[in-house]
């Protein structure tokens, strides 16, 4: 059956499949690898009031994301919109003995206690965590995933290092747009996803990008760092990227790619199996794409981060690469790029209470700072207890006081 139909219907799937707001910048287009005769994606946007929802239903010493995402799925099964005997939750978990493992066992809970014990909880992860409950994905679906990552990659870092300097408002974002709507036709259609497509369209998003007439102004670039839902999801971060634009800065965030790759590096490619081989091939295959990524943005003088096994050497000695727990060593790594290729200016986002940003992150600023004798990286804590004008202000700091 054709994407185009399971787009456009829910009675093509078999299950409305609710996916957590996690990826502000991917998710547009890698919606489109979950279409399937099993699964019609809805990804959650509701923002109003989901703070409290969440917090009624999980416990408060939980990290701030799982009260996001346990409150837009609660609110969306009782919007009424949804048929909700026809409804899954997708929980993604890195499967690792960070806090996020917990997530589909608490979103179970949660959902129990609000009704709707019945409604499935299916998880996605490549380490065999809860097999029984892994969501059925294919390679067609694994195809549309990589090409969903590197747009969305790509985009992202384009759109965030023109939008501060448009001279016509909004100039950014309706390019950022346009895209996206390029690209999703061919998502749906299944035309064009081909690596030789991708190579000519990272040129012309480039180009197109770099058509947009800016001003002259100099502007401070900052680099964010931390979880990966904080770092991606205007939710977890509070707005960050927008609040510091307004400031007269520009941020930097580094592509999901990264992590994609630092995942496989640590976690898959260890065991002597079958799957570890088909993991080396797939690995292999994204670092290609991301070198070629980064050729195209330097080409049109756009800032990246080294590829990442080259991101990796410069921080042998500064990080522990055996903390691999969720975002782990990766978080100490970009902090370490930034400074060491002129941004001198990272802010750490990380949810209060959170082991790995906390031992890994804030843990080691301090002695990175010190021994790279350059730098400066403010950490500020996100909850549904913190104080936003606190975390504002240390942004502040960093931009204005540093």
């Amino acid at each position: 059956m054709r994407l185009r139909k399971l787009h456009e219907n829910t009675d093509y799937a078999d299950s409305i499949l609710f996916v957590p707001a996690m990826l502000d910048m991917h998710f547009p287009l890698i919606k489109y690898a979950f279409y399937s005769k099993d699964y019609h994606p809805v990804i959650m946007d509701d923002e109003d009031g989901i703070t409290d929802i969440g917090l009624k239903y999980t416990n408060h010493d939980m990290c701030y994301p799982l009260s996001q995402i346990v409150g837009q799925m609660i609110k969306a099964m009782n919007s009424g919109k949804y048929d909700v005997r026809k409804v899954k939750l997708l929980m993604p978990t890195a499967g690792d003995a960070c806090r996020g493992a917990n997530y589909t066992g608490a979103l179970r809970r949660a959902i129990k206690e609000a009704g709707y014990g019945n409604v499935p909880v299916l998880t996605l992860n490549v380490r065999d965590y809860e097999p029984e409950n892994m969501m059925k994905f294919d390679f067609p679906m694994v195809w549309r995933a990589m090409f969903g990552l590197f747009y969305g990659d790509i985009l992202m870092i384009l759109l965030h290092a023109t939008r501060p300097y448009e001279k016509k408002s909004g100039a950014a974002n309706k390019l950022w747009n346009k895209w996206i709507k390029l690209l999703s036709r061919d998502f749906i259609s299944g035309k064009n996803l081909s690596l030789l497509y991708m190579h000519r369209n990272f040129r012309l998003m480039c180009k197109d990008f770099a058509r947009i007439r800016r001003t002259d102004i100099k502007k401070q670039v900052i680099g964010l760092v931390g979880e990966l839902y904080v770092k991606y999801c205007h939710l977890g971060n509070w707005d960050v990227v927008d609040f510091a634009e307004q400031n007269g800065a520009e941020i930097h965030v580094n592509p999901l790619s990264y992590y994609a790759i630092y995942y496989m590096d640590t976690h898959m490619i260890r065991k002597h199996t079958l799957e570890a081989k088909g993991a080396r091939l797939l690995m292999k295959l994204l670092e290609l794409i991301q070198k070629d990524m980064i050729r195209a943005l330097r080409q049109y003088d756009y800032f990246s981060l080294p590829p990442y096994w080259d991101l990796k050497k410069e921080a042998h000695g500064l990080v522990n690469y055996n903390i691999r727990n969720g975002d782990g060593w990766l978080i100490g790594a970009e902090a370490i790029g930034y400074i060491n290729h002129g941004i001198e200016k990272v802010f750490a986002a990380q949810p209060f209470g959170c082991m790995v940003n906390h031992c890994s992150g804030r843990g080691l600023y301090p002695s990175l700072t010190r021994r790279l004798r350059k730098g400066y990286i403010v950490s500020a804590d996100v909850d549904a207890s913190a104080s936003k004008l606190n975390y504002y202000n240390r942004l502040l700091m960093l931009l204005h006081g540093m």
